[in-house]
């Protein structure tokens, strides 16, 4: 009887010990405020890259004024991370590629998201950005999503909306520069931000508001900002929108009530000589036959006759003249008729 014990007195400490062991993988998990992860320098790769990496993108031909305007900026930015850019005009092409100088391996990937938004019209002031640590890019292509092309049209002017209010409210929310431009939908900030925008453009294109979303995304932003409610689940604090499908079918105006299944074929109709047989004509003779059908005829010629005298003789009939209600004249009604007797008595 002693082992038992021993065993009960043993669990609650092991839960103890499991419940301690929780808490400190989720204080290991968390990141503490403020904390930023230090700059790649040089004294991290002091030798340099072993081999030259480059990277080419296009741009389209309404782009070659601005970037011939700002290629001086785009290569002093990115001779500070010592990569070099070379714009070609002819090919309409930009590259860039590391140098013997560069240190930083992630250099060249952050030259290369550089100069695709600024093929996707990504003003310079935004697209330098990219360079820094905390952020990051992201091209969503919308062009295929939908197939007709008013109705992308309208989808794109909605993620937009009017004045830019909607695009400039997600700004807000996802602190992100968000780019609309033809098949595109550019978008420059930090990553958590970046996955809420991709979210959004995609509902977008699925026929799903705006507005719903950027709803959403302001009720989390007020609940990051309780420090209760930053460990426990939100999904009872979201909205949840049902999609209604509004366009009813039409109904047709009559309906064809489809008979029941039955296995069996329908009855065979009666034939000419099974009717006779029913009613007993089969067996009579011909000459019968022959006066049964002219007593017939006869019978129809008759009610026909006197269906059309009938329709004559209407004609001829007088209409029913109204009685006629004779006109009294004024001041011989019986009341007045009465006071003369009267005074002729008195």
């Amino acid at each position: 009887m002693a082992a038992p014990a021993e065993s009960t007195s043993e669990t609650p400490t092991n839960k103890k010990q499991k419940k301690s062991k929780n808490t400190e993988e989720t204080e290991l998990q968390t990141v503490p405020d403020g904390w930023k992860e230090p700059k790649f320098s040089r004294v991290d790769n002091p030798k340099g890259l072993l081999e030259e990496s480059s990277f080419a993108t296009l741009f389209p031909k309404y782009r070659e004024v601005y970037l011939k305007e700002c290629w001086p900026l785009v290569q002093k930015a990115l001779g500070d991370v010592f990569v070099n850019a070379t714009l070609d005009l002819i090919e309409g092409s930009m590259t860039v590629h590391t140098t013997k100088k560069t240190f930083d391996p992630y250099a060249i990937l952050r030259a290369r998201d550089l100069i695709k938004l600024l093929a996707r019209s990504v003003p310079f002031e935004q697209a330098v950005r990219i360079l820094e640590d905390d952020m990051a890019c992201d091209i969503v292509k919308i062009g295929t999503l939908v197939r007709n092309r008013e109705r992308f049209v309208k989808r794109r002017q909605r993620l937009i909306g009017p004045k830019g209010s909607t695009l400039k409210a997600l700004e807000l929310l996802t602190s992100c520069y968000v780019m609309v431009q033809g098949n595109t939908v550019s978008a420059l900030g930090p990553y958590s931000g970046l996955k809420e925008v991709r979210k959004v453009v995609l509902d977008t294109m699925k026929n799903i508001h705006p507005i719903y979303n950027i709803k959403t995304l302001m009720i989390k932003r007020e609940l990051a900002n309780d420090p209760e409610l930053r460990t426990q689940s939100w999904e009872r604090f979201l909205p949840n929108f049902r999609h209604k499908s509004l366009s009813k079918r039409k109904q047709p105006k009559k309906k064809t009530v489809k008979k029941e299944y039955t296995p069996f074929p329908p009855p065979q109709p009666e034939s000419k000589i099974d009717k006779e047989l029913a009613t007993g004509e089969f067996f009579l003779r011909e000459s019968e036959k022959r006066r049964q059908k002219m007593n017939e005829i006869k019978a129809k010629q008759a009610e026909a006759l006197t269906k059309r005298q009938e329709q004559r003789q209407k004609d001829f009939i007088p209409p029913k003249e109204k009685p006629v209600v004779k006109k009294s004249k004024p001041g011989t009604t019986p009341s007045a008729k009465d006071g003369r007797r009267k005074k002729v008595k008195s």
